[in-house]
């Protein structure tokens, strides 16, 4: 069985060694230019020998930062949201930061905790990539640093900056689309009640109205009844030509369930999802979906972080306009 030596080495360690002092190893460890580069080498060689690393916690009580930011989000199964995760790493890595991440498997009080975790590791600044935190978890927390919310939350909270996508106008594109291709049998189909996929409702709704047609709208409370729901949809007698699903998940999951009842894909049934994550791109027909760059949601939410850290008190609320990328399941 493996042991590990649980002493750490300090920078007394490091500076006993090199028979110097710990301010000096100090300056020689964070580049100061008063140290020769030959006493910079010696402290360095010590330094990996003894496999010091610094303390970056204990760091941060002295220079009140830590460079490092939290990132929170709902669920890493979906991909929307790990896109975004790495688009704000990247971002946070070019500007100098590291990026601690956690999820809270769509509950929100393991959410709220989450909060309270990288508040208490010191962070400089929380992207949530969500909305299912509580606003007044949310509001306690921009008293005490940075809080950027991805997504659409029930209510506008003083203090804290938010990123959202015009979701009213990407579901209405999606479904203008399969208009324009003929299809007037359309459904909306989500597994979600929340801020974002109401918006994006009122957005296929609003299409469907300038043509005077009946929508189907199939809401499911979780994946199994999603399942059961799709399968029902699909197999009834008013069943659609079209499907606009509220994500790239729900519009996989159309597919899937339209395949295995012999349907072809897009022939006897098209699918536009939303969020245009890699999925869309990996299954086969590969998905229409409504993009939303999650490259530039992660750069906003980290320019927005580095903006309150230097003294921004006015609130930004970014909408992003998304775009239709057409490919063949809606062809």
């Amino acid at each position: 069985m493996a042991t590990f030596d649980t002493h750490r080495p300090t920078i007394v360690d490091v500076a006993i060694a090199a028979g110097v002092s710990k301010s000096l190893v100090s300056l020689a460890l964070r580049g100061d230019a008063g140290v020769s580069e030959a006493t910079r080498t010696r402290i360095t060689g010590v330094a990996d020998r003894l496999g010091y690393r610094s303390n970056r916690l204990a760091r941060s009580l002295v220079q009140g930062r830590t460079a490092l930011f939290g990132a929170i989000t709902t669920d890493f199964g979906n991909a929307y949201y790990t896109e975004i995760l790495s688009g704000i790493e990247a971002a946070a890595e070019n500007a100098g930061f590291g990026v601690l991440i956690a999820q809270g498997r769509r509950d929100a009080g393991r959410l709220a905790a989450r909060v309270d975790d990288l508040i208490g590791l010191n962070v400089d600044g929380i992207v949530v990539v969500s909305s299912r935190v509580d606003p007044q978890v949310l509001s306690s927390a921009a008293r005490r640093l940075p809080i950027v919310v991805v997504g659409r939350m029930p209510e506008v909270i003083a203090g804290i900056d938010t990123v959202t996508s015009n979701d009213e106008a990407g579901a209405f594109a999606a479904t203008s689309h399969l208009l324009d291709g003929g299809h007037r049998q359309i459904a909306f189909v989500t597994a979600s009640s929340r801020p974002a996929a109401v918006a994006r409702r009122a957005g296929f709704d609003a299409a469907m109205r300038a043509v005077s047609e009946r929508p189907i709208v199939v809401s499911a409370a979780d994946q199994q009844d999603l399942e059961a729901q799709i399968r029902t949809l699909l197999t009834g007698t008013y069943h659609p030509s079209a499907v606009v699903a509220s994500n790239d998940l729900t519009g996989v999951a159309v597919m899937d369930a339209a395949i295995d009842l012999g349907l072809n894909v897009p022939g006897d049934l098209a699918v536009v999802g939303y969020d245009n994550t890699a999925l869309a791109s990996l299954v086969r027909p590969r998905l229409s979906s409504v993009d939303q760059p999650s490259d530039s949601i992660g750069k906003l939410c980290v320019e927005m972080l580095l903006e309150r850290l230097q003294g921004r008190s006015v609130d930004r609320h970014e909408v992003l306009a998304p775009s239709l990328v057409v490919r063949a399941s809606s062809a």
